[in-house]
């Protein structure tokens, strides 16, 4: 509903999520980039974000939300709640409505960078920025990435503008079932008494422990390696490391008329079998 014409823009993170631009292109829309701060553990710059839609603005895009991932995909970092405060006038200010992506909640490794929702922060604040969040079964401990299901809530939104989306959701088919025996669980699990709260909590906190542990190791071997630098390990299921190619290596791409992370990949692919997306397919 939030695209009516090519000339629409919707702002994404980069590294982003690809199915984000492939989404807007599909839409005929405008994908609008901002820049996530490595150096700053992902968190987002108030200065890029204004840089971003400014820029846009001045070519004509009709720019009119801002796609937050938190926890972040593919980078693995959790937005501070001063950070997200800031995003949260940011949009207020320049009349943007809010995609809170944050199917990642539960997946916390660190207790630095806690989990904080959108719709607290927009709460606290008094905001009556608009505001819609998605949550899914498919990415924390409930569903591992195979059952499907999922929801989103929409904060501050026009009765008019819900009388649609009401519209919408009543022309579509019945989700399945087990999505929505597993949703129903996400946000009503066992409590303590209930006959299934051991096993549920056993179940979970396995998954969970498994999850991270993984997560810490993992960020710990590509920090070991040589030209290799990686974030520690916040939140998600992803790590993004930075790999430092030499100089020698990037002219012989380029001659070769190949990007060096492409290049890289596929020798990778070549000597070990190993399967690699390129870093520039993030965006």
């Amino acid at each position: 509903m939030l695209v009516s014409g090519p000339d629409v823009g919707i702002m994404i993170p980069i590294p982003q999520y690809p199915l984000y631009t492939a989404t807007l292109a599909h839409l005929n829309a405008q994908a609008v980039p901002y820049y996530l701060q490595e150096d700053k553990d992902w968190q987002l710059s108030i200065g890029d974000l204004e840089h971003s839609l400014a820029e846009a603005r001045a070519k004509g895009t009709d720019v009119r939300a801002l796609v937050v991932i938190n926890p972040g995909n593919p980078t693995g970092g959790c937005l501070l709640e001063s950070n997200i405060a800031e995003i949260v006038r940011f949009c207020q200010r320049h009349r943007l409505v809010i995609l809170a992506d944050e199917v990642y909640q539960a997946n916390i490794y660190t207790g630095t960078n806690p989990f904080v929702s959108f719709k607290k922060v927009v709460a606290q604040l008094g905001s009556d920025v608009e505001l819609f969040s998605f949550h899914s079964i498919s990415k924390g401990m409930v569903g591992e990435c195979g059952r499907r299901g999922g929801y989103y809530e929409a904060v501050n939104i026009d009765d008019k503008v819900m009388g649609q989306l009401l519209k919408l959701a009543s022309v579509s088919l019945c989700p399945n079932v087990q999505g929505q025996m597993a949703v129903s669980i996400m946000v009503n699990p066992p409590r303590p008494g209930d006959i299934s709260y051991v096993q549920y909590h056993a179940e979970i906190e396995g998954i969970y422990e498994s999850m991270k542990r993984r997560a810490k190791k993992l960020a710990k071997a590509f920090n070991s390696l040589p030209n290799m630098s990686c974030n520690d390990a916040q939140g998600a299921m992803y790590l993004f490391p930075r790999v430092e190619l030499p100089q020698a290596f990037v002219e012989e791409a380029n001659a070769k008329g190949q990007q060096p992370d492409s290049l890289y990949c596929m020798q990778m692919l070549e000597a070990t079998g190993i399967s690699v997306v390129p870093g520039s397919g993030f965006g």
